[in-house]
């Protein structure tokens, strides 16, 4: 596609563009009285998809990974690496809001119409094996969570699938958006467990100005700290975040509003990654191979120290945060592939319109289920293996976001500024230089 081309009307069937704009009119009416109740409902109705993404971006994968970090190597290190994550996590979100509300494109569509087919396969198929991937995490965290209650894994696996496909095939979007801020507000179990564990604050506090690396520069800690990003920052929320800017029918008029979502996202998500690293760090660091119990060892000790309410909560934290993952990762790959292929492209559609929108996602769900359930599949090895995959597919998707946002043609007066190109491109850098560090240490595993 030229690239004027963008700008250009496009292909979408005419119930998209009519339920998007209701949204849309629905926003304009509250603009125009400027009464402060109006101004909260204004913003209660525009915050979603930073929020969302964020507390999607805490998955299983991320819970089982915080949790392992926090149970090996205790607050030290980990407590202000986090808090930087946070502002990577941001700095990188805000920017995909500016270009949903600007182009009212989503984020694969952008890359196919700008750059080609060469790089729309290259970026499409890194994104969906990425997401598959991601998706084998959040079963994991499904199955394990659930099953301290006695479910089964075959059966949770399944309910979780049918509530994913459900609110994807059969809610419109700002309907299925706020069912998933409802099951994200579990997320924020970790936040009071973390509190019952009775952490030394003194420790945690003294954490934060102290960045000396537990053991040095292994191969097993950089393997931590690579999944420790990738879980904070992946390719599927690039995809998410603008579909959904795009999808909830955002302007450039409701940027602020989106930039103040996506930091209370950002706020959010780095509570809770403290909160598990606070608790494993205090409850489980310190016990003879800590290194390397796996998830099901961390919950039986909580469950010792805490009793069986504090495991519960964790049970229940855990399946959540697989749960809502898996409804935003599923949506971000048919996002994508309708995107990418000109498809109907919309949750407000109905599944009789846009069925091969909705399939991609469901699919995937369902592959990634299969291989869970997998008798003795090394869950635990695939899951930071999962994170890690993703911190080395992200400084590609980056420099695709990176091009669009300084792209004046695109843009216009919305491009980035120097400073926040500055920002990116030390995002991209470290990214690059922790892939390069981990890579070496394998290759000559005495260098370091």
């Amino acid at each position: 596609m030229h690239r004027s081309a963008l700008r250009a009307s496009h292909t979408e069937e005419p119930n998209e563009i009519e339920l998007r704009a209701k949204d849309v009119a629905r926003v304009h009416a509250l603009r125009q009285n400027r009464s402060w109740l109006n101004r909260i409902l204004l913003f209660f109705m525009l915050i979603g998809p930073g929020i969302l993404v964020m507390i999607a971006d805490n998955d299983a994968g991320g819970v089982i990974t915080y949790a392992q970090t926090g149970a090996t190597y205790g607050i030290g290190f980990f407590i202000p690496a986090l808090i930087l994550s946070g502002f990577i996590a941001y700095a990188v979100q805000e920017m995909t809001v500016r270009l949903g509300a600007v182009t009212h494109r989503g984020h694969a569509e952008m890359i196919w119409g700008r750059y080609g087919a060469f790089w729309g396969w290259f970026s499409l198929i890194d994104l969906v094996v990425a997401n598959v991937l991601t998706l084998i995490t959040e079963f994991i965290g499904i199955t394990v969570g659930l099953s301290v209650f006695g479910v089964p894994p075959a059966l949770s696996a399944g309910l979780a699938i049918l509530v994913d496909a459900g609110a994807l095939l059969f809610l419109r979007y700002y309907t299925w958006e706020r069912f998933a801020l409802a099951i994200a507000v579990f997320n924020l179990v970790f936040v009071p467990l973390a509190l019952m564990a009775h952490p030394d604050w003194h420790a945690v506090i003294a954490a934060l100005g102290t960045w000396a690396v537990p053991g040095g520069f292994t191969p097993v800690f950089l393997f931590v700290v690579l999944a420790n990003f990738g879980t904070t920052i992946a390719p599927w929320m690039l995809f998410f975040q603008q579909s959904s800017v795009v999808d909830k029918g955002m302007t450039v008029h409701d940027i602020h509003h989106g930039q103040m979502d996506t930091a209370l996202g950002s706020a959010a998500m780095v509570v809770v990654a403290l909160a598990l690293v606070i608790l494993t760090g205090t409850l489980v660091h310190g016990r003879p191979g800590a290194g390397s119990f796996d998830i099901q060892q961390i919950l039986q000790i909580i469950g010792q120290r805490l009793g069986r309410t504090g495991q519960d909560l964790f049970a229940i934290g855990l399946a959540e945060a697989g749960l809502i993952s898996a409804i935003a990762l599923t949506a971000s790959t048919s996002w994508a592939m309708g995107e990418a292929f000109d498809w109907p492209k919309s949750i407000n559609l109905p599944p009789q319109v846009a069925w091969r929108f909705y399939l991609p996602g469901i699919v995937s769900a369902v592959i990634a289920a299969a291989i869970v359930l997998i008798p003795h599949a090394p869950l635990g090895f695939l899951n930071l293996t999962v994170q890690v995959i993703a911190a080395i597919f992200m400084p590609a998707a980056l420099m695709f976001l990176l091009l669009l946002l300084n792209d004046r043609d695109i843009m216009g007066s919305y491009v980035n500024t120097p400073r926040q190109n500055i920002v990116a491109f030390l995002i991209i850098g470290l990214l690059i230089v922790l892939n390069g560090i981990y890579g070496l240490s394998v290759i000559w595993p005495g260098l370091f």
